[in-house]
């Protein structure tokens, strides 16, 4: 998938998240989907999976991602430079910070994402 087709693809992905919109969010995904599970731990495998874990997740925080640089590495997955910022259901800031989400593609669909610090 050509870079420009790929951050495209990704850069949609966030606004259906941020939205909460996660039919839209999974609809980018492959069927069997390898995520992290960044709230409690260990991966999330499969679309109704990550449903699951983010349906827990919005019912105990707000997160919000923004997107605000995209790369490539040397294996070719796709670096996203990521600001992230999570409040409690109330709206008070728990964490604020920028992050690295990286994107391995697949029949140009997202088939992993691994977080890192940036």
């Amino acid at each position: 998938m050509p870079a420009a087709c790929a951050e495209d693809l990704l850069r949609r992905a966030y606004t259906s998240f941020n939205a909460r919109d996660i039919d839209r969010a999974l609809s980018v995904m492959h069927p069997d989907v390898d995520w992290p599970n960044g709230m409690e731990g260990g991966r999330e495998v499969g679309r109704d999976a990550v449903r699951a874990y983010w349906t827990r997740q919005f019912g105990l925080i707000d997160s919000n991602v923004e997107p605000v640089g995209f790369s490539e590495d040397d294996e070719g997955r796709i670096v996203v430079d990521v600001d992230q910022v999570v409040r409690d259901l109330d709206g008070a800031v728990l964490s604020e910070r920028r992050i690295q989400h990286v994107y391995t593609l697949r029949d140009d669909l997202i088939a992993r994402m691994d977080i890192r610090d940036a």
